[in-house]
């Protein structure tokens, strides 16, 4: 097939540090190319793929609004221009995008990363569309659409070439936080736990820019910072995240908001390594109790559960995960959608 990839401007693909969308869209480029499919990417400057990438918009977060009418004219002409030219269109960015080829005969797949706004769905259900298919990395991602159009769950993927398998670790492994250090994401707790424990933890991850998530990290995250028992070791590239994520007995995800999906989860078990969290959004489908780890409820069931990591085999928990969320497993999920439905 010929397949065209959609990405909003604002960071280029492959990102260059974090992004989360971004690193999807390279991968699946990379691996549709791999599977024989001619691929184009339309994204924000200076994105690379095998196939061919058309820029446009700018890379910058902060982009003004008006910039941002600029950039859906661009792909509404660049759309309605090449509306024959693919086989499949596989969009990760602005629902808009679609507008001018909705009805037109050519495969559409609009992928989702986080709650949906129903309301922008109930509108576009409105204009005449054919082939159009929505997805989501979770039932409860999905939920949120309110049943809204055609949706399909599609888990979100690594490339689990990328992460190295550490089968063992000794009793006095750390434990380990990895996330954007925000309080949702409930890095103070994953201190307590440690604490209740007497367990090393290593804290990785970006401290927010806003004024209430430094003051947080300021005042209940680096006053327990020791170098010894608690360890910051600020943003860490894929390198590094395999060593510290290889090296940990558990991940603790006590997340306090509904995650779509948390790939930092499937990352951790790509190593081998279990991860503990919180019964909130997607959790309960990315974990598999006492396979790749467990689902809690609280604090307190955090610090019960932490001591039965130890009958979890890494090596199964890895290969459960990479039967799920590999790459080449959810490609081809995306690839057959249409046969599926």
């Amino acid at each position: 097939m010929k397949i065209l990839l959609i990405m909003d401007p604002g960071i280029a693909v492959p990102p260059p540090l974090y992004g989360g969308h971004e690193r999807l869209v390279y991968m699946f480029a990379e691996e549709y190319q791999k599977m024989g499919h001619t691929v184009h990417l339309l994204a924000g400057p200076g994105s690379k793929i095998s196939g061919t990438a058309h820029s446009f918009g700018i890379n910058d977060l902060k982009r003004s609004k008006f910039q941002k009418i600029k950039e859906l004219l661009f792909a509404w002409k660049f759309l309605y221009k090449k509306r024959k030219d693919f086989d499949l269109i596989h969009n990760f960015g602005r629902l808009a995008y679609l507008m001018p080829i909705l009805n037109a005969p050519v495969k559409k797949i609009m992928t989702y990363g986080r709650t949906v706004d129903a309301k922008n769905i109930y509108g576009i259900n409105k204009f005449a569309n054919q082939n159009l298919r929505f997805t989501a990395p979770s039932y409860d991602c999905v939920a949120s659409a309110k049943s809204i159009g055609h949706w399909t769950r599609v888990y979100n993927a690594i490339d689990f070439s990328k992460y190295k398998l550490a089968k063992n670790v000794g009793p006095d492994a750390p434990l380990i936080f990895l996330s954007r250090l925000d309080r949702v994401k409930g890095c103070h707790i994953a201190i307590q736990v440690a604490k209740a424990t007497n367990q090393k933890l290593i804290i990785a991850g970006n401290i927010s820019a806003l004024e209430s998530e430094k003051e947080y990290f300021d005042k209940e995250i680096k006053p327990f910072i020791d170098n010894e028992q608690i360890s910051y070791v600020g943003v860490v590239n894929d390198e590094q995240k395999n060593e510290y994520l290889g090296t940990a007995k558990a991940m603790l995800f006590p997340i306090n908001v509904r995650e779509a999906f948390g790939m930092v989860m499937a990352e951790a078990m790509a190593c081998g390594t279990p991860v503990i969290a919180f019964n909130a959004g997607a959790t309960p489908e990315v974990i598999i109790n006492s396979v790749n780890g467990y689902v809690v409820n609280n604090k307190d069931e955090m610090i019960q559960t932490l001591d039965q990591v130890k009958l979890i085999d890494r090596s199964h928990c890895r290969e459960n995960a990479e039967s799920r969320f590999d790459v080449t497993v959810i490609a081809n999920e995306y690839l057959t959608l249409f046969d599926h439905n």
